[in-house]
């Protein structure tokens, strides 16, 4: 054989060992709405570094990905409510919970004619999901937003109609602002709403709000933005009237500094501090702690990494804030325990 076709064949043994050596992966995985802009980001732009790794996201709600990785249609799941107890118990094996960055849930409305932007509290909010306040012009409503020329007419609530991450959040800050929500309705991805009609995702509730005159809603910040929907300031827990903002997010979240529990598993709706905003959430990403597949598992260890870190900087343009160092330093250990 001449020095040609050696060089050739040696070519050609090269270029048919590459897709055996690089094993092509597609990993599914579904879950909450919320952070699916970032989670879209990041996914492409992992995939522009390693070809080989196609992660597709179904966008379908958190309770929907926790069903589904709890049942193992999909590799992973995401949720911003974190799995209770039982849950993880139905699950058949330890879950691991990394949280991926952080957003802000605002009350969103369409109000006509409305004079100046406006203002709400937790016991508000509460009041006017349970079916309590029905007119725009409500002394409730009018006490809080003193200046601001208010109609006379109808409130039309909006709310999840799937098993939502984001109704988890709001209903966790409502139930810490309101006895009656707390025993009432609670707190969880999928509650018995007392009034209002049901849209399905972020995006469904924002195209309710968008749509229909006298209506309050509740989406996850970068839809808000997206759609140009007006969102209110909300009260904190110090007092103050604060609105959705990176500063505001990451304010909340340093009420977790040196206080992360082990798991994860933790609310920062109401956080203390002047500044925080206080809907605000960490959202995670799911993992069973000894996976089945093996290649699949060291795949997604290593895109977790990558989010962690080069990651981490795609969330502010996206209305998302980063995690705090100290979050990203014990998820890097807790990547550990992911058996591949």
């Amino acid at each position: 054989m001449s020095t040609r076709h050696v060089v050739l064949a040696l070519a050609v043994a090269a270029a048919a060992a590459v897709p055996a050596a690089a094993q092509n992966l597609q990993i599914d995985g579904a879950g909450a709405t919320f952070p699916n802009p970032i989670y879209s980001k990041w996914f492409s732009e992992y995939n522009k570094l390693h070809p080989n790794v196609q992660i597709n996201y179904q966008p379908i709600g958190s309770g929907g990905g926790i069903r589904q990785l709890t049942n193992q249609t999909v590799f992973f799941g995401a949720t911003d409510g974190p799995m209770t107890n039982d849950q993880i118990q139905a699950a058949g094996a330890r879950i691991l919970h990394l949280p991926t960055v952080l957003g802000g849930v605002v009350p969103v409305y369409n109000v006509p004619g409305l004079s100046g932007e406006l203002r709400f509290s937790g016991p508000l909010l509460a009041d006017i999901f349970l079916g309590k306040v029905t007119k725009w012009n409500d002394p409730a409503i009018a006490k809080e937003n003193p200046g601001v020329s208010l109609p006379a007419s109808d409130v039309t609530v909006a709310h999840r109609a799937d098993g939502s991450g984001t109704s988890y959040i709001f209903c966790d800050f409502l139930a810490k602002s309101s006895p009656e929500w707390k025993q009432k309705v609670g707190v969880a991805t999928s509650v018995n709403w007392p009034t209002g009609v049901g849209g399905k995702g972020n995006e469904g509730v924002a195209g309710l709000v968008k749509q229909t005159p006298g209506s309050i809603g509740y989406v996850e910040l970068i839809y808000a933005l997206q759609n140009k929907i007006p969102f209110g300031a909300v009260k904190n827990a110090a007092g103050e009237y604060v609105k959705a903002s990176l500063d505001s997010v990451t304010a909340a979240a340093a009420a977790t500094e040196g206080k992360m529990p082990p798991d994860f598993r933790v609310s920062i709706a109401n956080a203390p501090g002047k500044n925080a905003y206080p809907i605000a959430s960490f959202t995670w990403l799911l993992f069973y702690e000894s996976p089945k597949d093996k290649a699949k598992a060291k795949a997604m260890v290593d895109f977790m990494r990558w989010a962690l870190a080069d990651g981490q900087k795609y969330a502010p343009d996206l209305g998302y804030a980063p995690l705090p160092a100290s979050v990203v330093s014990l998820e890097t250990e807790a990547l550990k325990k992911i058996k591949i």
